[in-house]
């Protein structure tokens, strides 16, 4: 299912707090960031009705199978739209190796016997990363303001699906500070990520919801394009929490590639960060 979003509704969605990080505003004066989340909202008040966001999101029939997460169809009121034929499709993660950690895997919050996940992607218009070439404070300021409305349309897009489209949390009432907080039930884990640090995982959500719906392209190492998207899953179980996969070895780099039909050679750049020197 695809959504699209008027910047106006997604303002009261943006997270400031990442705003003025990437901005390098942390520990700066009161009256520096309040200047300059005056020229932000100047902007967003501009390019409404001129630019919008977007949310693509379908629901799936699955359950866990060890490390892998198998989708046997579509679940809920959101089929996927390219109609594709899931039948066994498989999504293989990774699990944690170091000692002292939990030992967790994203398979871990899908019951064996039978669950649903979520899949999605946003984006923010393409065009917001050339918009004012010819000024570069507010070009910066537009690109900037693109992550954070592609971030805003997935809470924005979360929040629908846990009240309404999965509705596992129907009477879900929760202020923004609690939904940036994340103090709902679920998590949507995105790619790149600690839990999810494999990029090349793009080409799967890619074939299970057709990313070009919304106008996003994926290069060769699996980034997207335009830069103002995110992607991800979407997990209900009560107990799913956020974790890094942290280091893996030579084996667990073997057994994924080999989980997803893939050579060991291949896989490897996009796991480099998290292999043993």
């Amino acid at each position: 299912m695809t959504i699209d979003y008027d910047i106006p509704d997604l303002v009261p969605y943006i997270n400031w707090d990442y705003f003025f990080h990437a901005w390098g505003m942390t520990g700066k004066p009161e009256g520096d960031r309040k200047a300059l989340r005056r020229d932000a909202d100047s902007m967003l008040a501009s390019l409404a009705g001129h630019r919008r966001a977007h949310a693509l999101f379908a629901l799936f029939a699955a359950h866990s199978d060890g490390d892998d997460v198998v989708l046997a169809g579509f679940a809920g009121e959101a089929p996927a739209p390219t109609g594709l034929t899931v039948g066994e499709f498989r999504i293989p993660f990774l699990r944690q190796q170091q000692q002292g950690s939990d030992f967790l895997c994203l398979s871990d919050f899908i019951r064996p016997d039978g669950d649903v996940l979520g899949v999605f992607a946003t984006a923010a218009d393409a065009a917001l990363e050339t918009d004012f070439s010819n000024d570069p404070y507010r070009k910066m300021m537009a690109q900037l303001l693109a992550d954070r409305l592609a971030e805003a349309a997935a809470e924005r897009m979360h929040e629908a699906v846990r009240r309404h489209y999965w509705g596992y949390a129907p009477d879900e009432q929760l202020t923004m500070q609690q939904l940036h907080a994340e103090r709902f039930c679920g998590i949507r884990p995105a790619v790149g990520y600690p839990s999810l640090p494999d990029t090349s995982v793009n080409f799967l959500i890619d074939r299970l919801i057709g990313m070009k719906q919304i106008g996003i392209r994926l290069t060769e190492n699996g980034a997207m394009r335009p830069h103002a998207s995110v992607s991800g899953f979407m997990f209900a179980h009560p107990a799913a929490h956020y974790f890094s996969v942290g280091t893996i070895g030579e084996d667990q780099l073997a057994d994924y590639a080999r989980r997803r039909g893939m050579p060991v050679a291949t896989l490897r750049p996009f796991l480099s960060a998290n292999l043993k020197n």
